[in-house]
């Protein structure tokens, strides 16, 4: 068994898939509409078969949480990239490109190298690398 994908809500779904094609390497399904009930979705696949679903329709609540506390349910997504090196360039990348950083690199007790930054919605990442 796999996990097929994870899906999120968002208001500003061109900007989020540009933003995952561009920093992620994300290819794009052709965009679904369902124009009865207003949907709008894409698939997004990245190296590996991890795919996530992004989905746009009126009425959605926007999210109460606090981006910056932790919460139930889920909480960040992990991107593993190829070194160490690559978690520090692409997360000065994103920086400079003016998303925010929420952890700077560091090494976890769990056995990781990771940073977390936010996506344009807010969504936590974290850039890894497996140090395992």
């Amino acid at each position: 068994m796999k996990l097929e994908h994870i899906a999120v809500w968002t208001y500003q779904i061109e900007a989020l898939k540009a933003f995952y094609e561009k920093y992620f390497e994300a290819k794009a399904s052709e965009k679904y509409v369902n124009e009865k009930k207003k949907f709008h979705s894409y698939f997004l696949s990245f190296d590996g078969g991890a795919r996530l679903e992004i989905m746009e329709m009126e009425g959605v609540p926007v999210s109460e949480n606090d981006i910056y506390k932790q919460f139930t349910g889920l909480i960040h997504m992990a991107f593993e990239l190829e070194s160490q090196s690559a978690v520090d360039l692409l997360t000065e990348r994103l920086h400079q490109d003016g998303f925010e950083v929420v952890g700077q690199p560091r090494i976890t007790g769990d056995g990781y190298y990771e940073s977390v930054i936010l996506d344009p919605d807010g969504n936590r990442l974290e850039i890894t690398f497996n140090l395992n």
